[in-house]
């Protein structure tokens, strides 16, 4: 029996209504074989006792996040193993991004989409569900994203681009997205 062939990891981040999850949907549907890991899917896996991240960043929601961070890695790991491409999408912002990329431990490729605010209080106002509100501002949440997340990978302003655009342009772009295995 022959080994799977070693397939591409992307991670797609940014603030939330960015598009990340549009633009992993589209990309993994490009790639294949492939799987999409979303980070609100492991959110809710939390039914009771959530915490949920705000801008006052309580210990109790760090660990939430990082314990979902480790899962989504460790899920990544496991369809990489069986020969997946694989595109994990969650917010994964300021000092947290190193703390992910520690967790996934090989050669990945980071996208950090990063429409201006006027851009993303568009694509806010045309979804159904609600980002911004209680727990972020969107101007706090663009803030962590601009000021405090280190500058890792491929920073793709969208502003100006269709979901489709924006996969064109990271497939295009594709190794300035590459960050060597940490950890």
């Amino acid at each position: 029996m022959t080994q799977p062939t070693e397939r591409d990891l992307y991670v797609v981040t940014g603030i939330s209504a960015s598009g990340k999850s549009t633009v992993a949907r589209l990309l993994a549907d490009r790639l294949s074989p492939s799987v999409l890991v979303e980070g609100d899917v492991l959110r809710v896996m939390v039914r009771n006792g959530r915490q949920e991240m705000t801008a006052e960043r309580t210990a109790a929601a760090v660990a939430q996040l990082h314990l979902r961070y480790r899962h989504a890695a460790q899920l990544a790991s496991s369809y990489l193993r069986e020969g997946f491409h694989t595109v994990i999408e969650d917010v994964i912002l300021g000092d947290n991004l190193e703390v992910f990329l520690s967790y996934l431990q090989r050669t990945v490729r980071l996208v950090v989409l990063t429409p201006d605010v006027e851009a993303v209080q568009r694509r806010e106002s045309g979804r159904d569900k609600v980002a911004y509100g209680s727990r972020w501002t969107l101007d706090q949440l663009d803030a962590v994203l601009r000021k405090e997340t280190p500058r890792l990978g491929l920073w793709l302003d969208s502003s100006e681009l269709t979901a489709e655009q924006t996969v064109d342009e990271i497939l295009r772009r594709r190794d300035e997205a590459v960050l060597p295995a940490t950890g």
